[in-house]
């Protein structure tokens, strides 16, 4: 099923005539794989994990679901949309409201930072029977005692593996936890990193999987060799990546040494990398796995047992700057980059004393290894290899009871940054990290330290790759 029009008709589905009637206005013919693979089962009333990429039609999966459990005639809030953004908030709430036209007087009402919280108070007072929001204002209201959730039926988690990126965890289950226990949980996800599956252990009951196409595709990882001595591993990697120039590269190496070696040579060349590796404190292994994580360095270097259980998305290119010894290890390397719909390159560096690792790799890949010639990478753009984001500290953490929404309200308030511009937010014991694009990190940091932050102020400083 590669296209909407190839679905089974919503008619199939358990809904209200007018429910089917007012699908027919909005244009939906037939349902999207994920609404095939996930409306029957939320419909029946089992807790849901759906993994789904934005533009995939799952705002009318759960929307669906969560408009066919309320009761319109009670004006208490019965579904709950938790987003990352303000702006995916707007968009689910439009949505919503565009699917609830066939009932009577459903009332959706959206709560994030940025807005004056005295009109979402006046909202409240009136009512509503979906909110939908991001974390930190839906706490606020928590606390205030300004929104109450005795009556939930339905909790949605809407792009939950952006919301843990942005540091929510906390907030998600401080708000979980005031909501009623026989509720309904659906939750949407692009991707399945480990913090996912630690919510729907503690939040969701027996939840049905709906997972298409994530595991990662071979076909779309482009894989080249190149042979190499040994006194031109090191500066072939800088080669490859002022060649091809990939936002964000895994590089490999067997030792630590090696991993050390490499990260002095690329940044003599101007190349901010980072080092993963045994011999790191954990506060150091934290920072670098959250700059490389936001996008603000472009190259992280590492050996295979600090990367183990290391999830990133959106890898642009792994570099195999040794040649691993287990062929099986070389798949799980190259398997990091060409997840889901993304294409991308696999690199080996190899000498003459690997080539038998290399032939026990193209045999149990049952195809031949594609060699190039080093002499083929030129430098290709303009200036050194940048990452697109930068990462500004902020002294002060959940000890100073700072959350991400906090630090996205004091930059998208009076700041005035638009949240495309800001990137994943880290909120840590002590410090705070959040990502803003490299145009505004400047600017950022002077607003940062010349405003404040939960009415507080607070100092800030770039943290460079």
């Amino acid at each position: 099923m590669t296209a909407a029009a190839a679905g089974p008709g919503f008619d199939s589905l358990p809904l209200s005539t007018a429910a089917l009637a007012n699908l027919q206005v909005l244009g939906y013919l037939s349902m999207t794989p994920i609404q095939a693979a996930s409306l029957p089962l939320a419909l029946a009333g089992h807790d849901l994990i759906a993994q789904a990429q934005t533009g995939s039609g799952k705002t009318a999966a759960f929307g669906l679901a969560l408009l066919a459990r309320l009761n319109a005639k009670n004006p208490a809030p019965q579904a709950l949309v938790l987003c990352p953004t303000r702006e995916l908030a707007d968009q689910v709430t439009q949505e919503i409201r565009r699917l609830a036209r066939a009932e009577d007087n459903i009332k959706a009402l959206t709560l994030c930072g940025g807005v004056p919280i005295r009109s979402q108070l006046d909202s409240l007072a009136h009512g509503a029977h979906i909110v939908v929001g991001t974390p930190g204002r839906i706490s606020d209201h928590l606390e205030r005692g300004t929104l109450v959730l005795a009556e939930l039926k339905t909790l949605v988690l809407d792009e939950a593996d952006r919301m843990l990126d942005m540091g929510f965890a906390e907030d998600i289950g401080a708000i979980a936890a005031q909501c009623p226990r026989e509720r309904q949980t659906l939750l949407f996800s692009a991707t399945y990193p480990e913090g996912i599956a630690q919510i729907s252990r503690k939040f969701l009951r027996n939840p049905r999987e709906v997972k298409l196409s994530t595991q990662p595709n071979a076909a779309k990882i482009r894989q080249r060799f190149y042979e190499v001595t040994e006194d031109q591993r090191l500066n072939a990697v800088g080669l490859l990546l002022n060649h091809y120039r990939p936002e964000r590269t895994l590089a490999f190496c067997n030792t630590k040494a090696q991993c050390r070696d490499l990260v002095a040579v690329l940044q003599a060349q101007g190349i901010a990398a980072l080092a993963l590796h045994g011999d790191l404190e954990q506060r150091d292994r934290d920072q670098v796995l959250i700059q490389f994580a936001n996008r603000s360095c472009p190259v992280l270097v590492a050996t295979d047992v600090a990367a183990r259980g290391l999830d990133i998305s959106d890898l642009e290119a792994v570099i195999n700057v040794d040649i691993s010894p287990e062929a099986e290890l070389h798949t799980h390397r190259v398997g990091r980059t060409g997840r889901a719909d993304a294409e991308g390159w696999a690199f080996s560096l190899a000498s003459l004393d690997e080539m038998g690792r290399v032939g026990r790799i193209d045999e149990m890949q049952g195809r031949t290894g594609e060699f190039h010639p080093l002499a083929e990478l030129k430098p290709t753009g303009n200036g050194p290899l940048l990452a697109p984001m930068v990462t500004l500290q902020i002294l002060g953490g959940r000890k100073e009871k700072i959350r991400p929404g906090d630090v996205m309200g004091a930059l998208t308030g009076s700041a005035g940054f638009a949240a495309a511009q800001i990137g994943k937010i880290n909120v840590n014991e002590f410090s705070t990290y959040v990502a803003v694009a490299r145009d505004i990190a400047g600017p950022a940091l002077h607003a940062l330290n010349a405003g404040t932050v939960k009415g507080k102020k607070v100092k800030a400083r770039p943290i460079e790759g």
